[in-house]
């Protein structure tokens, strides 16, 4: 029993063992419920039901960082409300890549979930190991947070002062041409699997064989992978402790896919959003400057600062467009 509480109580990345431990225990409950419980059955998700997967998510979010505020202090608790709001909000634009892989691939709504479901298992890792390797950069070369700031200033500099919208080329994306070189991808989708046996004519045995439904799945994670070099520097901003860091981007991500299915119809009518988060990158780049200089911000404001910037750019889009209709994110092109 001693054993056991002196390894909870080991330090782990800065927090105690045991805290790290609540958080994966959450983690995969909530995976568990979702897929085991609520989507054992695979079925078309509309907008009701992902609205309430999202309220589900966020409540367990915000609930988190309540025990956070407990535990950690308001400090580290007003840390991770910033870091879980401004992680859902740059993950906005994936949602609209998201939806042209689906439409790319001919995806029909009923395995969508699926696809985003295996990726959150994929984010989880991929995050911890980027996270980890920022964490020990930070802590080797404090330096590097000037690095950070200068690179969200430049690219919030850069969304704000942007006027085209620029779509990734599925067609010629290396990684898919790369995977379809280097294993063998059906053109047909074959229910729910991501891979399958096939009996070729004149083979003796079947071959197995990937699917477009795994396809989608590698280049969500890898859009995911591109989208963090954006958002991990922009939390790190905010907090350098790596369990603030971790489970503000999980709980943010879990939400985010939740709500997917809502965003995907709606997105299009988010006209200032890009410009809300430009403010949001430069106004944390700029903060870490500031601190350098002059002294710390305290987390309340930025946390205000932030929620009002994107409370703003959502307000105004709604209202510039609330007599504009849903219409598809993109066309199928699915080959």
């Amino acid at each position: 029993m001693a054993a056991l509480q002196a390894f909870l109580d080991n330090d782990f990345l800065g927090t105690s063992a045991w805290f790290w431990l609540a958080f994966i225990g959450i983690v995969l409950t909530l995976l568990v419920l979702d897929l085991g419980v609520l989507h054992r059955k695979a079925h078309t998700i509309e907008m009701r039901e992902s609205l309430l997967l999202y309220s589900g998510y966020f409540s367990v979010g915000m609930l988190f960082g309540g025990w956070v505020w407990l535990e950690l202090g308001a400090q580290s608790a007003l840390e991770f409300y910033t870091g879980f709001l401004v992680e859902q909000s740059l993950s906005m634009d994936n949602v609209f890549v998201m939806a042209m892989i689906f439409s790319y691939f001919s995806i029909p709504r009923l395995y969508q979930h699926r696809v985003l479901f295996w990726g959150i298992l994929g984010v989880v890792v991929l995050r911890a190991i980027m996270i980890g390797v920022g964490s020990a950069l930070v802590q080797e070369f404090a330096w590097i947070l000037y690095v950070f700031g200068a690179f969200l200033l430049f690219t919030g500099v850069k969304m704000l002062l942007s006027r085209e919208e620029t779509h990734p080329d599925l067609a010629n994306n290396p990684a898919l041409k790369f995977v379809r070189n280097h294993i063998r991808v059906t053109d047909d989708l074959h229910g729910p699997r991501f891979f399958v046996r096939i009996r070729a004519a004149g083979q003796n045995k079947a071959v197995l064989f990937a699917t477009p439904l795994f396809l989608a799945l590698v280049l969500i994670e890898l859009a995911d992978l591109v989208f963090a070099v954006d958002s991990v520097p922009a939390i790190f901003a905010i907090t350098q402790d790596p369990f603030i860091v971790y489970t503000s981007n999980i709980f943010a991500i879990l939400g985010l896919r939740a709500l997917y299915f809502a965003l995907a119809a709606l997105i299009h009518r988010f006209v200032y959003l890009k410009y809300a988060l430009a403010l949001v990158l430069i106004f944390i780049g700029g903060k870490i400057f500031y601190h350098g200089l002059i002294g710390a911000v305290p987390a309340l404001l930025s946390l205000g600062v932030t929620l009002g910037l994107l409370t703003g750019g959502v307000v105004l889009s709604l209202l510039k467009t609330r007599d504009r209709p849903p219409q598809p994110v993109n066309s199928s092109h699915h080959e």
